[in-house]
């Protein structure tokens, strides 16, 4: 079978898509991925997967959205895939259309969170939701990263039997690690017994960064790590302005985005993310795996991964001052962060381990294996 993977932009297709695309490769298929060109598809590239560019606006931009489905029309009557697998509201929402103006047999999709779930006006949230809605009748299977989005698709009447994969990571990779512990602390010039309080998202506002740096202010000894940087794609301020401007001095380090990611968590001691809205973090994964104990606002998606006083401490969203007290209890209480830490991960191996839900979305998808005679299972 052929099957085209479509997202919206590179840090997509490179964070969340590319083990599905290897495992599907690995089962015997074709996969093309699908999205807006950026540097981080030098490395699916260098895997030998084919990416092709269609430059998807993540806002509001009728022009744009033309164009990008456009492109997908033409892209798929050109290679006549078995399925198309979109992802994302806006690239989701075009792809899905697309598949089936250019006569794509099956078509599926993966939310990762419901436009209208998020902040902002009255008409952007309605006109997410009519997207949602009107795709959803050219949806073959439906397929939702946290519970809360599934029962969202069937209260609202968006689609009737959505399938909850949630998200996963590698235990093997994202693991507890005191060589890499010790190595980045010693490149950081952080003592080994110095509190690291670790961040890892983009740099926008909705990630909670302007609480994080009115509570770090409460936190005067632990340094703060935060892993990413603001994509072009996203509206609102950068956040390193508001950061660097915090009062934090040398106790903040903004690294950027990082390939070693694994390595920075298995140096940090608490994982924090407050942000306002939340799908289903991976980032909150890949900690748990790590053995961090977590502190996320108190909203969708974090609310599925963390047990409160268990794995972590949710705070309400958009207040610095429970944030502050949160971080400064642990910080106060290394065995219970050792505690929470331990549980966080068995938690994460038990719910997503990454190659649990890759298999299941295979098999939602209908991606059987190829038998020994050559034939494919399922290809029309």
């Amino acid at each position: 079978m052929k099957i085209i993977e479509v997202t919206n932009v590179d840090f997509s297709l490179r964070q969340f898509l590319l083990p599905v695309m290897r495992a599907i490769r690995e089962r015997g298929h074709e996969v093309i991925g699908v999205c807006a060109e950026g540097r981080l598809l030098d490395s699916v590239r260098a895997e030998g997967f084919r990416v092709i560019d269609v430059p998807f606006a993540r806002r509001l931009s009728p022009l744009a959205h033309v164009r990008a489905f456009r492109d997908l029309v033409r892209l798929f009557r050109t290679e006549r895939p078995d399925l198309v697998h979109a992802h994302m509201p806006i690239s989701g929402f075009l792809a899905r259309i697309a598949a089936r103006v250019a006569g794509v047999p099956r078509v599926a999709y993966t939310c990762h969170g419901f436009l209208f779930n998020q902040e902002g006006s009255w008409l952007r949230r309605s006109a997410g939701f009519v997207m949602e809605w009107f795709a959803g009748r050219f949806t073959d299977v439906f397929m939702t990263v946290s519970a809360s989005e599934a029962a969202d698709a069937a209260r609202l009447h968006i689609f009737r039997g959505a399938e909850t994969i949630g998200n996963g990571r590698d235990p093997a990779v994202f693991r507890p690690d005191p060589q890499a512990r010790a190595r980045i602390r010693a490149s950081f010039g952080t003592p080994s017994d110095r509190l690291v309080v670790v961040a890892v998202s983009r740099l926008v506002g909705v990630k909670g960064y302007p609480e994080l740096a009115a509570a770090m202010r409460d936190v005067p000894d632990a340094e703060l790590w935060v892993v990413g940087e603001r994509l072009e794609s996203d509206r609102g301020e950068d956040m390193r302005t508001l950061l660097t401007g915090a009062g934090l001095g040398r106790r903040l380090h903004l690294l950027g985005y990082r390939d070693d990611v694994p390595a920075i968590l298995a140096a940090a001691d608490i994982f924090v993310l407050p942000s306002y809205f939340e799908g289903l973090p991976m980032s909150v994964i890949e900690a748990m795996l790590t053995g961090l104990p977590v502190v996320a606002s108190d909203i969708a998606g974090p609310r599925e991964q963390v047990v409160p006083g268990v794995t972590g401490l949710l705070v309400p969203p958009r207040q610095a001052a429970p944030l502050a007290d949160a971080l400064a209890r642990l910080a106060a209480d290394p065995a219970l962060c050792q505690a929470m830490g331990e549980a966080g991960r068995a938690r994460a191996i038990e719910l997503y381990d990454e190659a649990r839900v890759v298999r299941r979305t295979l098999d939602l998808l209908g991606l059987g294996v190829y038998p020994a005679y050559g034939e494919q299972v399922g290809c029309r």
